[in-house]
């Protein structure tokens, strides 16, 4: 059997689960806060610490799209002077609205990291006095660097060799300076490496001591719930099985559901997520899915493409509909919420559809029987530095509590002084492992490919939807089906704006209707996530272009790492 995805309070007690005599696949999503554990990296600056900052420079961050909360304090960054850069392939609406927009190759990242390094140490503007107390490895960080010239870099990224001379200098130079990564740095062959790569710019020009300085990726790690009391790894581990389930990546589905053996998968339960429209390489997830032999269950509120596949569909609550304790990546609130509509017809919470499915399996364990509430109160009870004397009394009475990360009302810097995980704290550049090789499917990889594949693809979160979430909204599918093409790339194809033409690659073909302009670069094609496969003609969404393969760090997916070719069509798709 497996499940898939799954968050809070109900991913945690689908594990209490495993003292049943199933023998369980858990499709994991390695996401980014799972790369950012595997790197150390649990937590950064606080958003409201933004507006004190001088340079502020989003690397794969649409903030107005994806991080909403974060804008009004750029905003008032800069109102008060400062400066705002946009690092990202395609010229977002945050890119729109920056001071400059650097249109970096997809995948890229790491070389324009060591490159700013390159030029920050060869001018000596690190920070002598942090390196010496609170880093490590800095002299082989040098030599590391050394090859990374502006030159060298201008033709991996794209990003003129003057360009990057500026922004290293601007960004060493000027305090406080702060860089906001997300994940879409992540979704590359190289995204680990890209990730730890720019974490160790503000090591190297010490910008952590700074009210405004540092970094954000995730602050997910400082919510140290008890874990343990939740998931019971015990009961797993009393099943006649005798240990903890199988765990297969999310973002190998089409594999698991195709050919997975020993035991192979047979049942699949799935819920808080569309694996039909999310997961990469979606011909093989469809042909696992539609397998006659699969017996399928989705609790979902709308009938998406997963559903649709479904041996039963169980009604679904929504978020307005049930308790739940909510954490965050992009700030420090633990939230309370309590319903505020009474569920509609039959849908029940994910948590009380486990509760019954338990009690009609004959699972007497009493963890199997707990109440929304005292599932909280057991995620509270943390020996973690940040929940404190957070309680379920508390969050009842405010909804919402900062975490205790310090004397209240002093700014949190976590990495002023060292403290980042390691024996000692240090931080270690490890610079023997920052030697950046370009992805297998970008413009400098893979030669073979490239001749018949030469568009780098990527598919960034779309503005008014979350992955496929809201996909069944008539404006969310038109702005899903447009791709946007640069004029040198499109003259050469003799393709126009609003023309029909079809994406296309080794692993299949899609129609989109195409967009001409330059907030792409020569040689990308970008295309929002995530349309409903059943809202195109063709049954497809973008995914059935991206691959299995993995990224370098915390096995993600690699969806921005996708060479495609496009070709006007004379096929008619109507776009709605």
């Amino acid at each position: 059997m497996g499940y898939l995805n799954g968050s809070g309070m109900d991913r945690r007690f689908f594990h209490r689960l495993g003292a049943s005599r199933l023998d369980r696949t858990i499709c994991s999503s390695a996401g980014g806060a799972g790369l950012a554990a595997s790197l150390g990296f649990r937590y950064g600056t606080e958003p409201e610490q933004f507006r004190h900052s001088k340079l502020i420079i989003a690397w794969g961050a649409n903030i107005l799209g994806t991080n909403v909360h974060l804008w009004p304090f750029v905003v008032e960054a800069r109102r008060n002077g400062a400066r705002f850069y946009v690092i990202d392939p395609h010229q977002n609406r945050t890119g729109k609205a920056a001071d400059r927009w650097f249109p970096i190759h997809p995948g890229s990242d790491a070389a324009l990291a060591l490159g700013m390094m390159h030029v920050i140490l060869r001018d000596s503007l690190y920070d002598a006095d942090y390196i010496a107390r609170f880093t490590e490895g800095v002299d082989e960080l040098r030599r590391q660097t050394e090859d990374y010239t502006p030159g060298c870099v201008e033709h991996l990224t794209g990003i003129a060799a003057d360009d990057v001379i500026t922004l290293a200098r601007e960004y060493a130079t000027t305090r406080p300076a702060a860089i906001r990564l997300n994940y879409g740095v992540q979704r590359s062959e190289r995204g680990g490496l890209a990730v730890r790569a720019i974490a160790c710019l503000p090591a190297l020009t010490g910008s952590w001591k700074d009210v405004g300085g540092g970094l954000q990726l995730t602050t997910s790690g400082a919510f140290t719930i008890n874990r343990a009391a939740l998931e019971r790894p015990d009961l797993q581990m009393k099943s006649p099985l005798g240990r903890e389930a199988r765990v297969v990546n999310m973002s190998r589905l089409g594999h698991a559901l195709n050919d997975l053996t020993d035991p192979p998968v047979k049942a699949l339960f799935v819920y808080n997520s569309n694996p039909a429209g999310v997961a990469p390489n979606q011909s093989a997830v469809l042909r696992g899915l539609a397998r006659e032999d699969l017996y399928t269950v989705v609790i979902e509120q709308f009938m998406t493409d997963t559903a649709q596949h479904a041996d039963i569909v169980l009604p679904a609550t929504t978020f307005l509909e049930h308790s739940d304790l909510y954490f965050a990546y992009g700030h420090y609130y633990l939230q309370l919420a309590r319903p505020v509509l009474a569920a509609p017809g039959e849908a029940l919470s994910n948590v009380e559809i486990f509760r019954r499915l338990a009690a009609r399996m004959g699972l007497s364990d009493p963890p199997l029987k707990d109440s929304d509430d005292e599932m909280i109160r057991q995620m509270l009870e943390s020996a973690g530095p940040f929940l404190g004397d957070i309680t379920l009394e508390k969050l009842e009475r405010k909804r919402f509590i900062r975490l205790n990360l310090g004397v209240e009302g002093e700014p949190f810097l976590p990495f002023a002084e060292g403290g980042f995980g390691t024996p000692d704290g240090k931080f270690r550049f490890q610079a023997s492992t920052l030697r950046y090789c370009p992805p297998l499917e970008s413009r400098l990889g893979d030669g073979r490919l490239l001749t018949r594949f030469p568009l780098e693809m990527i598919s960034p979160k779309n503005d008014d939807s979350m992955n496929s979430t809201f996909g069944n909204r008539l404006d969310v599918d038109r702005q899903t089906a447009v791709a946007t093409l640069h004029p040198v790339d499109a003259q050469k194809r003799n393709i126009e704006s609003g023309d029909q033409v079809r994406l296309y690659n080794e692993r299949g073909s899609i129609l989109f209707q195409v967009r001409v302009d330059e907030t792409v670069a020569p040689g990308v094609v970008s295309v929002p996530s995530t349309r409903w496969p059943s809202k195109s003609a063709d049954g497809r969404n973008v995914n059935i272009l991206t691959s299995e393969r993995l990224t370098d760090i915390g096995n993600g997916p690699v969806f921005y790492s996708c060479l495609v070719e496009v070709e006007r069509s004379a096929e008619v798709q109507s776009i709605p």
